[in-house]
């Protein structure tokens, strides 16, 4: 009789053991998951408040607006030489004028380059490219960096800095239509930096449009333009 009460005391010392090792288990996981808990909310404030304080200046992949936020300023709607054909036309109804030049060259260079063009359409260039985008005023990639850009067969629309917030928003709003199937489609636009001598103007590898002035047949004279050029550059990057 001893015996088989022994036997059932050490299974019950044994259960209980058991029963006590699993809720510390349990306690343990919960603990683990209340500071995973805490690590996630943390990261998510920290990624809250770096995309709150936009990117730093400079060229490369995070310096750029990424314009989600699709500018809702009304634009003119596109004309019949709105396209690669009617590129003559939509520039000299603007007033802005179309010019293609020679190659300047394509190697990769981490110093400053002077350009024979202004803006820029080709040239050496920075190794690192500047990313499609809408970029802020002040907050321009260095022109070696776009330039490269401009060699993946990139549209750039560039505006003269002190431009009206209302005609950053209508060029916003061009960028931003569809285009090749997609908003913003294998565009920047961007605060001038080389001090050009136009309001506003777009180029590609080569190919430059300059506008004097701003006005409402500008729009279709860029629409032209990309029509024209996009993806005609040297390297073919999606």
């Amino acid at each position: 009789m001893s015996s088989r009460q022994e036997e059932k005391e050490q299974r019950r010392a044994e259960r209980l053991a058991a029963e006590q090792e699993a809720r510390k288990g349990a306690e343990r996981a919960r603990r683990f998951q209340m500071v995973g808990g805490v690590i996630l909310a943390i990261a998510v404030v920290v990624v809250a408040v770096i995309l709150i304080s936009g990117g730093g200046s400079g060229g490369g992949s995070s310096s750029k607006n990424t314009a989600t936020d699709l500018a809702s300023v009304p634009i003119p709607k596109p004309g019949p030489n709105a396209n690669k054909a009617g590129l003559p036309a939509a520039a000299k109804a603007a007033g802005c004028v179309s010019k293609t030049y020679g190659a300047e060259g394509r190697t990769h260079v981490t110093t400053t380059v002077k350009y024979l063009t202004n803006p820029p359409t080709s040239g050496n260039h920075n190794p690192v490219p500047a990313d499609d985008g809408v970029y802020d005023p002040g907050n321009t990639p260095k022109k070696e960096n776009y330039v490269h850009t401009l060699e993946h067969g990139r549209i750039e629309i560039q505006y003269r800095p002190g431009t009206p917030k209302k005609t950053r928003d209508q060029l916003e709003t061009l960028f931003n239509e569809k285009f090749k199937g997609t908003a913003g489609y294998h565009q920047l636009l961007f605060e001038n930096n080389t001090n050009m001598p136009y309001a506003v103007a777009a180029t590609s590898w080569t190919h430059l449009l300059g506008c004097k002035t701003m006005n409402d047949k500008v729009f279709d004279a860029i629409r032209a333009f990309r029509d024209a050029y996009v993806d005609t550059a040297p390297e073919q990057i999606p």
